[in-house]
């Protein structure tokens, strides 16, 4: 009788083909008596020595052994290399647990993120997509989102987690906030435990509808840390809830208090409109309702409010309207989904020269006023009421932010 052979268990990584960039696709298969390793690349003869012990040193790292591991790789850094070994490797069952979770010495120097930081724009970046992760800090946001969410097949969803730990650890991002938005609940949480010891600046949590999943997170964010020994009196994780539905607008001021770390407030629009059974539109009439809600619930609660994305990236000039009505309506940015948008973002979201001139009268005449001990502060021939002054010193203290002087402001 003929025993069948027993099968190979096998796991794989990034993406084969040859218009992939910046990538590799790993396969590994726990099979043979020691490492068994070949590499395919355009650039073996420069560096593929150097792809080699990148490969052997994860495997190491990981406990691995004996496997038999094919490269093809398609100019891939070794961060991405050693994420996509990883992930394959885990594939296959070789690494039983989550192996090194202790946070990586970060080669780029990160300045704490404060919870009231200026965030008038957040770029949208692919979790599984190493390409557009590289060069993301020059462009100029006030934050990158690593995505595991939307933009990742399902198939591929534990993979990127490697991806995104590693492109935090290893990546300069400049001066933009490094974000995370994680999976739906309860999948999120697992995404909590491979980049939470990387230390990222703030997690979005998607589909937020009950303030109980936002303590769900604080929870297990405390507990990843705990865990990696990272310090008590290191800086926060900042939370960022995205309501995308009816519910979660209804219970959006809970969801904003349900943990002092919530830094700010967002919607998805997308979802929020497919969820009340309307069409998105351009105007966006049918979502004004929502969006007041959330200002409202945000500010209530003191923390910043952030609009939905706008999905148009040819459409400059409806980006710059829209983007200019959500400052006049209290948002404090919104998102983006290339680029090209940035730079229309920032001008939508600073004030106006004029604006910022009057702001700065209102307050000079304000400091006159204490100065000389009057209890009634007057611009020319008007009064200026508390509010009026609260509003102006605050704009004065926002365009300080953000760099900005009396003689600039406009687009």
């Amino acid at each position: 009788m003929i025993t069948p052979a027993r099968p190979v268990a096998r796991g794989e990584a990034g993406r084969p083909g040859d218009d992939v960039r910046s990538d590799l696709h790993v396969t590994v298969e726990a099979d043979g008596d020691d490492l068994d390793l070949h590499v395919e690349s355009k650039v073996a003869a420069l560096y593929g020595d150097d792809i080699r012990a990148t490969v052997q040193r994860t495997l190491l790292t990981l406990g691995v052994e004996r496997a038999r591991v094919r490269v093809d790789d398609r100019g891939a850094l070794p961060w991405v290399i050693a994420a996509r070994v990883e992930a394959a490797a885990r594939a296959a069952g070789l690494v039983s647990d989550l192996g090194d979770v202790r946070p990586g010495d970060p080669v780029f120097k990160r300045v704490p993120s404060a919870k009231d930081r200026v965030r008038r724009s957040r770029l949208y970046l692919p979790g599984g997509e190493p390409k557009f992760m590289l060069n993301a800090g020059l462009h100029g946001p006030d934050a990158v989102i690593l995505d595991l969410e939307d933009s990742v097949h399902p198939q591929h969803k534990s993979a990127a987690r490697y991806l995104v730990r590693n492109a935090l650890r290893m990546v300069d991002f400049g001066t933009a906030e490094r974000m995370v938005r994680i999976n739906q609940l309860p999948l999120g949480l697992e995404d909590l435990d491979v980049v939470v010891p990387e230390r990222p600046d703030l997690i979005l949590l998607p589909k937020a509808e009950r303030p109980e999943q936002v303590a769900e997170v604080d929870r297990r964010i405390a507990e990843v840390r705990e865990s990696c020994l990272i310090p008590a009196d290191a800086p926060p994780i900042w939370l960022m809830p995205i309501i995308e539905s009816a519910l979660g607008v209804e219970n959006a001021f809970a969801i904003a208090n349900a943990s002092p770390y919530v830094a700010a407030l967002t919607i998805g629009l997308e979802d929020y409109t497919a969820d009340v059974g309307v069409v998105k539109t351009p105007a966006g009439a049918e979502s004004l309702w929502a969006r007041q809600r959330i200002v409202n619930a945000a500010r209530a609660a003191g923390v910043q409010a952030i609009d939905s994305v706008y999905g148009d990236v040819d459409d400059e000039d409806g980006l710059f309207a829209w983007g200019v009505a959500s400052r006049a309506m209290g948002f404090s940015g919104m998102g983006c989904v290339h680029p090209r948008q940035i730079r229309v973002i920032h001008a939508a979201f600073q004030p106006a020269a004029a604006e910022l001139e009057k702001a700065e009268r209102i307050v000079a005449a304000f400091h006159d006023a204490e100065a000389r001990g009057l209890g009634v502060v007057s611009l020319g021939s008007k009064m200026i009421d508390a509010p009026v002054v609260l509003r102006a010193r605050r704009l004065v203290e926002h365009a300080r932010a953000l760099g900005l002087t009396s003689t600039g402001g406009d687009r």
